[in-house]
């Protein structure tokens, strides 16, 4: 059953759950729909609790893979090459088995939530949950639609990060994109423009980001990796400097806008929060924190999250199945960015110079062996890397106004 509570009157006894899940974005309704699809899981009563009506294109996802993924069908567009573009060095790459295929909000929200329909094991709620907590024998919730229990909770609320910037690194993924029509033929559709260095770097990482869907549309995106996010005008200038200059274009429309911030930092997020409650999505680090993708790693966690409880009754002690070596290495990129976010560049310049795509996927996928994992390393200069090892071994991160 699925029922909108926002205008409906709050229970006055708590329900009884197996799963509940708090949340209704990328997370929450990837273990929603992970969970559908389960046969052995098909007995089991789920309430989902969201706040928002989630009636909007409030943003989208892209995600690159060599293998079909769940949610391939609805995906709005798909490459099969990508160009990687800084000064002295620019490169158009095939991805060969690979595509990079994007996926807009309001398809994904719709999709999901079709498929919750046709299982009556399914609740789903608009609600504002002010308490999540684990009980002796699963957890409890409180909500402006009600107080609810279950047997496990599943949360992906944003998280609340009390930062210690003595012992953390805390960056931004931001951003500001347009998505613009324009008079005349420009974009190629086949090609992602992946990451545009030419700009100017202002001492921080700064790139632009084209998914092109036509020869005269496209999503175009001024993206930072820095502390603090910009004025918005400032976005805009850069976006105009790039389609005007750059692109050379004189006429053109502005249809959509996006804007963004993602944490990157190598804060712990823990993947529990107590013995029946599991952190999804960004509140349990799915977002990777050199480059901000999240929604592969997003499905990963609800396929992982899925086989555990149909095979044993339980979440899996580890629920993301991270190595600690990639955390180490996301780290070491983070500092990089922190003392000297300029070099960002030159570092992603020399994987994309020196490396296959092949190998380059797979390490910020996590899947490479350590034999691939030396061949990355060795294939960027290694001062940089050298100076943030020195400070992840001090224990404490680098700032640019130590060098």
């Amino acid at each position: 059953m699925l029922a909108d509570t926002a205008a409906m009157p709050v229970p006055s006894t708590a329900a009884e759950y197996d799963y509940l899940i708090v949340g209704g974005g990328a997370a929450g309704l990837s273990l929603a729909y992970h969970l559908a699809q389960e046969p052995r899981l098909a007995h089991k009563k789920v309430l989902l609790i969201e706040p928002e009506a989630k009636d909007q294109n409030d943003r989208t996802w892209s995600y690159w893979a060599d293998t079909p993924m769940v949610f391939d069908g609805i995906a709005a567009h798909e490459w099969r090459q990508i160009a990687f573009r800084s000064p002295g060095f620019e490169k158009v790459i095939d991805l060969g088995n690979y595509r990079y295929r994007m996926i807009r909000g309001m398809d994904y929200y719709q999709f999901v939530r079709q498929a919750l329909t046709e299982k009556s094991q399914f609740t789903l709620m608009r609600g504002a949950v002010t308490r999540l907590e684990n009980t002796d024998d699963g957890v409890r919730v409180s909500s402006s639609a009600g107080e609810f229990t279950a047997r496990y909770g599943f949360d992906s609320r944003p998280p609340t990060i009390a930062q210690d910037p003595s012992r953390h690194r805390y960056l931004l993924q931001h951003f500001v994109g347009w998505e613009v029509e324009t008079a005349a033929d420009i974009f190629d559709p086949a090609t992602v423009e992946f990451m545009d260095f030419r700009g100017e770097q202002h001492q921080e990482a700064r790139f632009m980001y084209v998914l092109p869907f036509t020869s005269r549309r496209a999503l175009v995106e001024y993206t930072l990796f820095s502390g603090k996010p910009l004025p918005k005008a400032e976005y805009e200038a850069a976006i105009r400097q790039y389609l005007e200059e750059t692109l050379g274009l004189k006429d053109y429309s502005i249809v959509a806008e996006e804007v963004g911030a993602i944490p990157m930092t190598d804060h712990p997020l823990p993947a529990r929060s107590g013995p029946h409650i599991i952190n999804l999505g960004t509140r349990g680090g799915r977002a990777k924190p050199s480059t901000g993708y999240a929604f592969k790693r997003i499905q990963q966690q609800s396929a992982r999250l899925v086989a555990a409880l149909a095979s044993t009754g339980h979440p899996p002690a580890d629920p993301t199945g991270d190595k600690w070596q990639f955390r180490l290495f996301d780290t070491l990129l983070l500092d990089i960015m922190q003392r000297r976010g300029e070099t960002t560049r030159d570092i992603f310049r020399q994987l994309f110079e020196r490396n296959p795509v092949e190998r380059i996927f797979r390490f910020l996928d996590e899947t490479t062996s350590w034999a691939d994992n030396l061949r990355v390393m060795n294939s960027v200069t290694p001062g940089p890397f050298m100076c943030s090892i020195a400070q992840v071994l001090r224990g404490k991160p680098g700032m640019r106004n130590e060098e």
